[in-house]
């Protein structure tokens, strides 16, 4: 088992603690704004990496940065970076990563408090203690890749199954239990496919869909087909994935909520993108942007916090690119691009390959290398499957370039030797 220093332990836990839950680029942001303009810093892509090393213990920070260090995390610099002594990289990850799900009430401090008589009886609030610790997963998600958040999802699924089928409950509240039980499916099976784990999240989205089913909810139960066909849809199958987007848009129609329609309307869009039918394509998109403009319930369910007009704006430039219609996506994406939030590293860096691309198809290589270039800078060691492939596929598309523009065979030579960083050795003998 690799091994890091425990004051790097440190520097990670502090970075993904609950009250922060920062990304690399926050952490850099975070570093460079205690320094102001007493200290000079990195780059901040350059610092973001910096920062990954340290939290890997490959090098120390040196005594300006520890010091920054100690101001952000309001820390004593001599506790923050105390020791040399090397603590198990399994364990740093997991003490980190439950440490960003800690927000919230741990589901046996609420059975202690729920429990009476002889059995183990679940009553509403231990509904809400997981609610809540299903939002706390899905807002971790927001700036945390599927590679590092995969392990504790799964621990998380596994214990509200377990609680489920070992308690009793009322109806009301057995049904409730089942909806939360198919929202933290669609959680986890989302996390592992960022992970590059598809078969895990195939069969997870299958789990939710049983329990949504249960519990009556079309919306849910729309959000796991389509959360499946969109899996399917970016497989080597995508026609296989249209049914299931009909039958999401069908359940999300009979449902009462227009933001979990424009969702299965989406998917749908980019399924029928991905076979290369435009019309059908551009109607699915009009009927998501339709959705969107209609009354609905207030507050809306919290699983569709991140459904937005800028969102279906950013599907309808997707699927445009994947039709190679690239003057109808770049404007779009652009104008999205401008006002996105900075600490949605990974969405900005898809998003951004999408841009890439459709630059390439345009015949403006030099604008998609140094689209990718910004691409590569948020995604650079980033455990994310989803960021690895698409780096490949905007590579692919500036292949026919890498001979006569430097730019490209620039960008070209960057991924080559990054790739060639972050390949583990072998260990020695």
């Amino acid at each position: 088992m690799s091994e890091v220093p425990a004051w790097a332990a440190r520097l990670r836990t502090e970075r993904l603690r609950p009250d922060r839950m920062w990304s690399l680029s926050r952490m850099a942001r975070e570093l460079r704004t205690a320094a102001g303009d007493r200290a000079p810093v990195a780059h901040p892509e350059s610092l973001r990496r910096q920062i990954r090393g340290w939290e890997h213990g490959e090098h120390r920070p040196d005594e300006r940065y520890r010091t920054l260090y100690a101001v952000v995390f309001d820390v004593p610099e001599h506790e923050l970076f105390a020791g040399t002594d090397a603590a198990p990289t399994l364990a740093v990850e997991e003490s980190a990563k439950l440490a960003s799900l800690a927000d919230v009430p741990r589901v046996e401090d609420v059975l202690a408090r729920v429990v009476s008589g002889t059995g183990r009886r679940v009553g509403a609030g231990t509904v809400v203690a997981l609610e809540s610790r299903v939002h706390a997963l899905r807002l971790a998600d927001d700036v945390v890749p599927g590679g590092e958040l995969v392990e504790p999802a799964f621990r998380q699924l596994d214990q509200a199954v377990s609680l489920y089928r070992d308690s009793s409950h009322r109806e009301d509240v057995g049904r409730a239990m089942l909806g939360v039980l198919a929202e933290l499916a669609q959680v986890a099976g989302w996390i592992a496919a960022d992970a590059g784990q598809a078969a895990r999240a195939a069969s997870t989205y299958r789990l939710g869909l049983s329990a949504a089913r249960e519990a009556g909810d079309p919306a849910l139960e729309s959000n796991l087909i389509g959360s499946l066909a969109y899996l399917t849809t970016n497989g080597p199958t995508p026609d296989a994935a249209l049914d299931l987007a009909q039958a999401a848009v069908e359940l999300a129609n009979r449902s009462a909520s227009p933001r979990a329609r424009a969702l299965a309307w989406d998917r749908m869009a980019w399924a029928q993108a991905r076979v290369g039918v435009t019309g059908l394509a551009t109607r699915a998109l009009g009927e998501a942007a339709t959705a969107l403009t209609e009354a609905g319930p207030a507050p809306e369910r919290p699983w569709l916090y991140w459904v937005s007009a800028g969102e279906s704006q950013v599907m309808e430039a997707r699927a445009y690119t994947e039709l190679r219609r690239p003057l109808r996506a770049i404007p779009v994406l652009a104008r999205v691009l401008d006002a996105y939030d900075t600490s949605h590293a990974r969405e900005l860096a898809l998003y951004l390959s999408w841009l890439a691309v459709a630059f390439a198809d345009a015949r403006e290589p030099e604008a998609a290398a140094a689209t990718a270039g910004r691409m590569f800078d948020l995604s650079d060691g980033m455990a994310s499957h989803r960021t690895a492939e698409r780096a490949r596929t905007v590579l692919s598309r500036l292949s026919p370039y890498r001979a006569d523009v430097p730019e490209v065979a620039e960008l070209w030579e960057r991924h080559r030797a990054s790739t060639t960083e972050h390949t583990p050795t072998a260990p020695s003998a």
